[in-house]
């Protein structure tokens, strides 16, 4: 079973960060509409170099495993005020809303569960095949 350990986390990794990844370069080519989003949402936009920095540093600290246990905390719980502040705060319950509280939940509970992926990364580390690995903090 040793034997698929490092592939495992290795392709963990990979599928966990490229959301992040791809979401924190969205988030630079269209600032201004993500900026107006936020403040839609009652998040101040002055975060949003910080959420960049957070989704765009931290999916590739975890893509090559670097600081992948802090990397790992931060995403996890990024992940649960996101879907917090931008869909689990969204449900309104309102007649005619069905469709979209549930597209809402589904979002929130994604984030939820992506959140679970970080914090087993965190407890199990980057794995052999990682930056960390190299710099023998694995």
């Amino acid at each position: 079973m040793d034997s698929i350990k490092a592939p495992a986390l290795l392709a963990g990794r990979i599928l966990l960060s490229i959301i992040f990844i791809t979401s924190g370069w969205g988030k630079i080519t269209g600032y201004a509409g993500t900026a107006g989003y936020m403040e839609a949402m009652g998040v101040p936009s002055l975060l949003l170099p910080l959420v960049i920095l957070t989704e765009l540093g931290g999916g590739l600290a975890v893509l090559v495993g670097f600081q992948t246990r802090i990397a790992a905390f931060l995403l996890a719980g990024f992940c649960v005020v996101s879907g917090y502040l931008f869909h689990y705060k969204a449900i309104s319950g309102a007649a005619g809303q069905e469709m979209m509280d549930m597209m809402n939940w589904l979002a929130f509970m994604k984030n939820v569960t992506i959140a679970g992926g970080f914090l087993t990364l965190l407890g199990a580390g980057a794995g052999a095949l990682s930056v960390d690995a190299k710099l023998g903090k694995a």
